[in-house]
Parts: C-alpha cells; structure tokens; sequence
C-alpha cells in the first residue's frame, strides 16, 4: 500500500510524540523536554528523552531515536503502514489509499469497523473466562500443579471456559449474535440448528496481537482430553500463520535479552516467563512460517528456536530453516535448539535447572551449520553421487540467503562438502558472484547516518569552512524550531535562499515549507526531506543534533534564538568579507569597485558593531 508523503507529514505536524510515547513510558518534565526511562534498554537513571517541540525522541544511552510512527514499530513491533494507520487512528484521520477503488475503500473501511468489534467480543469473553478461573478449585490446582504462580496467571491473563455447552450465554445475552460465530467462540452447527461453546472445560490462554488486544484464544484441557490444545479458528482478527503466543508480554524482554526463544506451546511460554525467560513466544500449533520469523526480527536481531530432539521436532525445525533464510542477513543470528526427546523447555528446567538449559541455549545449533546438516541429510559423501546430491539439495536453500557475507562463506563451506570450487558450484547453480551485498534499508519513520554522503556540489559563497559551519548551524536551528523562520528578517532570508549548493537549496525549501504549511515540528519536516537532493546534508544536521546533550538550551529557551542570530551575523560577516575580496580582485578602473567595496566595508563594519553588542 502507498501512503503519500504530504499525509506521513500532516499525520506528524498533528501527532504529539510526548503523548504516544507516554503512554508506555512514564515521562517527566525536565526544562524544554521530557525525560524518562529507555523502553528499548534496561537502566536506572533515565536517558531517554522526548522533544515536543521537535516532535522526536532520542535515548542518549542506548542511542535508539525516531519520530512518533518511529516510536510504535520500534516499541510495538509494527510495520511501518500499521504503524501509520494505528497513529492516524488515534488522531481521526482516514489514511488516503493511492489508487483505490470507493468501493474498495468503503469495504475496507468495513473491514476495520468489524475487526475492532471483534476484539471487543473477544475481550470481553476473556474477562468472563478469568472470572471463572477464580472460581475454579479444579482449574487452580491445574495451574499450581504445573508451577504456576497467581501473578504469572495474572499477567498472561489466563482464564478457564467452565464445562457448560452455552456458558458464554450468560456473558452475552443475545447468544445468537453473528459476531459470537464469527469471532471463534461459538460454533453453529447449521443441519441441527444448534449453538455451543466452542472451548469447555479448559483452560485459556488469551492470544494478543502487538497492539495488546485480544484477538482468539488456546484452550488446554485439564485432563487427558483429546485435542490436548484447541485454538481459535482463523477469523478477520486472527491468522496462527502470523501471530504468535506470548509476543506482547515478552517484546520488552526481547530487547532486555537479546534474543527471543521460539516455542512449541502455550504452557511453555508462560513457565519460561516464571523461570526467568520472559522472551519466550511460541507458534500457535503450526510450522514457523515467515511472516513469523519477519515479525520477530522487528523487536530482536537473534531469534533461538527451541525443539524436541525427537523426529517431530527436527521436521519442525526443518520447516522453521525455511522460514528464516530470506532474513539471515549479515547482522542478524538464527539458532537451532534440539531438548532431549522427552522434555519440553518447561520440563527440562524444573528437572535440570535454569544453568542446564541456558548451557542448552548457548551451545544451540547456527543456521550455517543447520542449513549444511539438512542439505547433507541422506547424501553418503564418499560418493561422487551422494555429494552431487547435496548439491541438489543445498541449492534451494542456499539461494534464499540474502546476499552477503553468510551467503558467500557458506557457498565456500558448500563447495568443500561437494568438492568443487566455490566459483565451479556457483556456475553449475547459475548464480552471479561480485555482486554487491544487499543494503538494509532504513525503516521510514527513523534517521539512519547514510553510508556515505554525496559529495556536495560546488559553491561560489560556500566555499569557506566558516560559511558551512555557519550555515549548518543555522540549518540546525531552524529545522528543529521552524517558526524561526518567520522571526528572520526578509534580508536574512535573501542571503541564506541565495547560498549556493545543498544549503542554498535546503534553505529555499524550507521558506517554502513555512509559507504553505506554517511552522511544522522537525518530524514532520523530515518526512518532506525524503527524495530532496539535499537529503543526507539535512539528515546529518538532525541527527548531529539529536545528540546533542540538553545543556543550556533547556534552562534558557531563549538561548537558540540568541544562536540563531550570533549564527546569521558571523555567516553574513564571512559572505560580506568573501564578496569583498572579490571585489578587489576587479581592476582598479572598473567603476563599480569604489562604490561596491565601500557599501561592503560599511556592512561589515556595522555587522560587527552589532555582535560586540550583542557578546555577553
């Protein structure tokens, strides 16, 4: 979906960042900003800090920074689109959609209006199944046999579906409502013309979306009932091949630990997080599928799946190999763990302890040697033919890798196995090798240092060091407080619009920006920056400014206004000494000279009769 550039930008000059961000981080006021606790790692001073002005955030600890839809991928795990249409939500605007039919709009306007009733539904059941719970000896002892403490219930939110056929009736008056069937909690048996809970006698484990919401739910009987696990049908709310159990709870502890453990069940998830792994999350009784490993890597850049050592287990994590290759890039790091094929993660550690599985943890399988065992599996290689074989088999793998470093060593690691030259294998595959790795591209909504800038254009007044400095610093400024812009005199523009190069034209957009929105905060300035030539110039003035400490600007809101013009006066002192010279350089009998050199020497000399004024 295409989402224009002029509504990112109008979503950002209405959002308030120290509003979105507060809501997950308690914030306290400290002079011009606000300061609180990183929410992306763990410390006891707080270093994180919200500009409302600026419309940014910045952590000088850890050094995480971005803007309001920044904030919610980052912190909630969205995609950058989610993430605007959660922010657009908040703030009643309608996201424009490029290229849609108004029928097509009106459907999906439809859909959402559905999916938010649904949520409501099922909230409202998994509050009703916690009541119960309470009042459930049965279900209590359950839960206090397998370990479970009342505050490790109380923070999955589990619950309990009594044995009832239509229990939910007495949650929901009208038990025949649509929204009963189609949310997963009802099914309808349409030849008897009856109606009954779907889950009975179980216990239940809410499922949460990113966002906190409740959007189905696993049910695990008490007993020795058969299907041990039930979970949710697929509903609009609801896809077990792109959720996983457990993720909202453990997002925070994700990036506390480094790494997130991928599961097989509900119960393991909720023991680990008593055991002290709280960054467990588990499939929802399916193969882990890409969209599963996509949306990990959006909290974590190691993820760790956990298996039974049994030929089930290895099946799965076959299937979970394929799942990761597309994302193993350089910087990120997949693992295989393989239990004893008589232990679960949450039987192991009440047997062994939580040093034996976290030795299990450390010495888990990499995807390299993971991904040369499964193309090797079958092959005799003291065959010409077996290894041939592997060949064939590694070859569907291998090309999946983005490329790479990992790719490039692994093809070497192949070709040993085989017994051809890396290059002889590449050609027998019909790959291209010398190809440039594959950039990672920054996330919209977050400020990346380019990896080389252009080299700038030329300048005739931009030559000088002393004219860049000031104008950067001038740029900086006015980028992070744009109703300077309208405090300048019409002379300061003219001279920064006629500047020459990057910062003539950054300079000129901006007085474009303000006389058609009016002042805008630096987030949403940024979004308008995207695609400008003068792009990675703006981008290093924010972000060399974003890390710049408080200091005496936020004691003294007047101070930047008092920067902005010692700023203006040394860049039009150097422009007006730079014009000087050459204006000197004429002949002696050019008729312009005299009077040129004499306006710019009177310019000068009152320029600088007004910065001793101005000097403290």
């Amino acid at each position: 979906m295409a989402i224009p550039q002029s509504f990112i930008q109008e979503l950002l000059a209405r959002a308030d960042v120290v509003e979105i961000v507060g809501r997950y981080v308690q914030l306290k006021k400290g002079g011009a900003n606000y300061m609180g606790l990183c929410p992306f790692h763990g410390e006891k001073s707080p270093s994180f800090s919200v500009s409302p002005s600026k419309q940014f955030y910045h952590c000088f600890g850890c050094g995480k920074n971005g803007n309001a839809i920044g904030f919610l991928m980052e912190h909630a795990g969205m995609n950058f689109v989610e993430a605007v249409k959660d922010l657009a939500g908040q703030y009643a605007m309608q996201v424009p959609e490029e290229d849609v039919s108004p029928q097509d709009r009106a459907r999906a306007a439809q859909q959402r209006e559905k999916q938010a009733t649904l949520t409501d539904v099922l909230e409202k059941a998994g509050e009703a199944y916690r009541k119960q719970l309470k009042n459930s000896p049965r279900a209590v002892d359950y839960l206090k046999g397998r370990g479970l403490s009342g505050e490790i219930a109380k923070q999955f939110g589990l619950g309990y579906a009594p044995e009832g056929w239509r229990s939910l009736a007495s949650v929901f008056p009208n038990y025949d409502d649509p929204l009963l069937a189609e949310s997963g909690l009802v099914i309808v048996n349409e030849d008897e013309d009856k109606r009954y809970d779907r889950f009975r006698d179980r216990i239940m484990f809410p499922i949460r979306n990113v966002k906190g919401e409740c959007i189905g739910f696993g049910g695990r009987v008490l007993g020795d009932g058969s299907p041990k696990y039930l979970n949710s049908p697929e509903t609009p709310v609801f896809s077990k091949g792109r959720e996983l159990y457990g993720l909202f709870e453990a997002r925070n502890a994700l990036r506390e630990q480094g790494y997130v453990l991928v599961t097989e069940g509900y119960m393991d998830v909720v023991a680990l997080a008593q055991l002290g792994y709280p960054n467990a999350v588990a499939t929802l009784g399916t193969a882990c599928t890409p969209d599963h490993v996509q949306k990990l890597f959006r909290f974590t850049d190691s993820v760790i799946f956990s298996f039974d050592g049994d030929e089930a287990g290895r099946r799965a994590a076959r299937k979970a190999l394929d799942g990761a290759l597309p994302y193993a890039t350089d910087v990120r790091t997949v693992k295989f763990l393989f239990l004893p094929a008589e232990h679960d993660p949450d039987s192991y550690i009440r047997e062994f302890g939580r040093d034996a599985f976290s030795r299990y943890v450390s010495e888990a399988t990499p995807l390299s040697r993971f991904l040369i065992e499964a193309a090797r599996e079958g092959c005799d290689l003291a065959t010409a033919e077996g290894r041939a074989h592997m060949a064939a088999n590694a070859k569907p793998l291998w090309t999946q890798l983005p490329d790479g470093a990992l790719k490039r060593q692994l093809l070497n690691e192949l070709a040993d196995h085989v017994q051809v030259e890396a290059r002889e294998l590449a050609s027998l595959w019909a790959v291209r090798l010398g190809g440039a790795p594959q950039g990672q591209g920054s996330q919209p909504g977050t400020f990346r240092r380019p990896a080389a800038a252009p080299k700038p254009r030329s300048r005739r007044l931009g030559v000088r060091p002393s004219i860049e400095a000031s104008a950067a610093n001038i740029a900086r400024l006015v980028l992070g407080q744009s109703s300077y812009w309208e405090v300048l005199t019409t002379a300061d523009h003219e001279i920064l619009c006629a500047l020459d190069g990057d910062f003539g034209d950054l300079f000129r957009w901006i007085d474009t920006q303000v006389h058609e929105h009016g002042p805008q905060p630096l987030a949403a300035l940024a979004v308008g920056l995207q695609g400008q030539p003068f792009e990675p110039v703006a981008r290093r003035i924010i972000e060399l400014d974003s890390l710049q400490p408080s200091g005496r600007m936020v004691e003294d809101p007047e101070m930047p206004l008092a920067d902005l013009h010692s700023a203006l006066i040394k860049l039009q002192l150097d422009v007006f000494d730079l014009e000087l010279k050459r204006v000197q350089a004429l002949p002696t009998t050019d008729p312009d000279r005299v009077g040129e050199e004499e306006r710019l020497i009177r310019l000068q000399f009152a320029l600088k009769r007004r910065q001793a004024l101005e000097k403290p």
